[in-house]
Parts: C-alpha cells; sequence; structure tokens
C-alpha cells in the first residue's frame, strides 16, 4: 500500500510556511508599541494603551463578499485586503474606537502562494491606513470545497474607547448637521447586483465608461475608504455625536442606525455629485432610485453627525486631512417613536 501524506488529500504546509515568511515583512510594518508577540505564535498578546483610564474594547467583523468574483475575473488581488480591513475598521470608529489590532482568515481550495501574498500585502496597507496591527490570522486549504483559483477572506478588528468619549448617538437631537464623507467607488457592497447588471449590459471590464480614463474593472475593484485618521482628527476639537458607516442597506438603512428613537435624517441627494459609475448601474440595470440607495453607498461612504455651530469646523478640519465633505442634510424630528432617513 502506498503510504499518503496531507499533501497528496490536497493540503501544502510546505506553501503554508512559506506564505507566512513572505507576509512577515508586511506584518512588521503595521506594528505598534502595545504588541507584544505577534505574527507566528499560537495567539498574539497586546496589552492595552496606558493612556486610556477607563479602556472599552471595540470589536467587528466582516468579510468582502462577492467583489471577490471581480477580484478573480480581473486576477487583481493587491488591493481586495484592504476592503477587508476597511469593512471593520470604519465600523468600530462608528462608536469613537481606535483600532488596535487585525487578524484575518483566508480560505482556499489549494493555496497560491503568490496569490495569498497579493492578498495579505493589501490586508496590512490597510492596518498601516488604519493605525492598527496586523497581529496574526488564519490560512487554511479546503481541497475540493471550492473552486479551483478561488479563496475566501473574513477578518475582525478590535479596537479601544475612554468610556467617557464612546460615541453611542443618544445626544443626537433636531437641527444636528449630517456631514457626509465622499466614498472610492462602491467600497464592498452590493456586488451581487452589480455583477447582475454586468452581465445584463455585457459589459467589457478592460473598457473605460464614457469620460473616464480608467477601466470599469479598475473602478470596481477600488478598494474601500478607511476614515480612521481623519475622524479621529476631528473627534480631537469636535464634538461629533454620532457616525455611521454606509455599508450593506447603503445611505436608507444606514444613516439612521445611530439616531435615539423619535428622529429622521432627511438627506438632500443634490448636495453632492453622484460618480458616474452609480448612474452607469441604474441606466443599464434599471435600477429603481430607491433601490440604489438602499443598496449603494452612491458616492457617500461615512457620515457624521455634529451640532449646527460645530459644522463649519468639522467641515475645514476634515479637508485638512485630506477627505471630501458634504453638509448633506440636517436631523429632524420623526413625530413618533421611529428612525428612519428620508429623501428630500
Amino acid at each position: 500500500m502506498t503510504a499518503l501524506s496531507y499533501r497528496d488529500a490536497g493540503v501544502d504546509i510546505e506553501a503554508g510556511d512559506a506564505l507566512v515568511d513572505n507576509i512577515k515583512p508586511y506584518a512588521k510594518r503595521t506594528m505598534r508599541p502595545e504588541v507584544l508577540a505577534g505574527i507566528g505564535g499560537f495567539g498574539a498578546l497586546v496589552e492595552l494603551p496606558k493612556r486610556y483610564r477607563e479602556p472599552v474594547l471595540v470589536a467587528g467583523t466582516d468579510g468582502v463578499g462577492t467583489k471577490l468574483k471581480l477580484a478573480f475575473a480581473l486576477q487583481r488581488h493587491t488591493t481586495i485586503g484592504i476592503d477587508l480591513v476597511a469593512m471593520s475598521v470604519n465600523d468600530i470608529l462608528v462608536q469613537g474606537a481606535e483600532p488596535l489590532f487585525f487578524l484575518d482568515y483566508y480560505v482556499c481550495e489549494k493555496l497560491d502562494v503568490a496569490v495569498a501574498t497579493d492578498v495579505i500585502r493589501g490586508i496590512a496597507d490597510g492596518c498601516e491606513q488604519a493605525g492598527c496591527a496586523l497581529i496574526g490570522g488564519e490560512t487554511a486549504e479546503h481541497p475540493a470545497a471550492f473552486p479551483v483559483g478561488e479563496y475566501d477572506l473574513a477578518g475582525f478588528a478590535v479596537g479601544v474607547v475612554e468610556k467617557s468619549k464612546a460615541i453611542d448617538g443618544t445626544r443626537i437631537a433636531p437641527g444636528d448637521v449630517l456631514i457626509g464623507l465622499a466614498s472610492s467607488g462602491l467600497h464592498a457592497n452590493g456586488f451581487s447586483l452589480v455583477r447582475k447588471v454586468l452581465d445584463r449590459a455585457g459589459a467589457d471590464l478592460h473598457a473605460s465608461l464614457p469620460g473616464d480614463t480608467r477601466p470599469l474593472g479598475e473602478r470596481l475593484l477600488a478598494p474601500t475608504r478607511i476614515y480612521v485618521r481623519p475622524v479621529r482628527r476631528v473627534m480631537e476639537t469636535v464634538d461629533i455625536k454620532g457616525m455611521a458607516h454606509i455599508t450593506g442597506g447603503g445611505l436608507t438603512e444606514n444613516t439612521h442606525r445611530m439616531f435615539p428613537n423619535g428622529l429622521t435624517a432627511v438627506i438632500d441627494p443634490s448636495s453632492w455629485p453622484r460618480p458616474a459609475l452609480f448612474d452607469w448601474l441604474a441606466e443599464n440595470g434599471g435600477i429603481a432610485e430607491d433601490e440604489m440607495r438602499r443598496t449603494f453607498n452612491c458616492g457617500i461612504g461615512f457620515v457624521v453627525v455634529v451640532a449646527e455651530t460645530d459644522a463649519e469646523r468639522a467641515m475645514q478640519l476634515l479637508v485638512e486631512a485630506g477627505e471630501t465633505p458634504y453638509r448633506i442634510g440636517l436631523v429632524r424630528d420623526s413625530g413618533g417613536d421611529r428612525v428612519s432617513t428620508t429623501f428630500v
């Protein structure tokens, strides 16, 4: 009888070891002083920053969804890791948290070390943008469980916020201002619908849309914007009452998630220029405007709420930090106990 090995069963331990060696330099770039032991062990040790008196941990987890299908089609894997980090760190930022560390889970049918290295290099890039440490993760081969050449991603971030400074939206009141921060594109939501539109339109991912110089596929793969550093800079001097990360559910479902009962977000869609990519999707997919707003970010990736008296200063600080902010609406009394988002 011929002896069998784990490699015969489809799992290559040596490839996994090679990947770990490849990614160590990228992970090293993300290290914070609180990290006591990171990549390579069974677990990572991270202490809480000593400047926090009453530290509260904030955790978030997410994936990239079917945006991965575009990465497979275009064989471009260097930025999808940024999406993975962004989806979690932007979520915990909503509570005012400073991201401390991030871990990822990469699973595939057969490990391609070069592709996995590109993906995890992107994860490290995202962690650098967010100021958090990539302290570890898991790479798994699942033979015959995935289409050949494909993989899936998940990750989670842990951050910390001073208990007295945690943002929960309870102080939001009628008359407060909604400031929207421009997205970099679709981010990582709505791609199941996007792929339906691409099929219906017979779109060429390598061709450009009218009036654009970048190929459609490049526009679709643009990584999710990470808002951590600019928003935390504003928090140092401006009282931010609430925040929303515009992910699945679009502007319609996410904007009011930060509200206490009895309030509605009144948004003026003409207050910012909607990128042409969204108009192309609406036209070629025959997508109704209500469906666009509850599926996509439509050009606004993050929303902050401040008092009217703080709005001008917040806008100025966001511009100085490299963001493109728009005053997109106001908070109003809903006339009942419900919360909602309406468009005018």
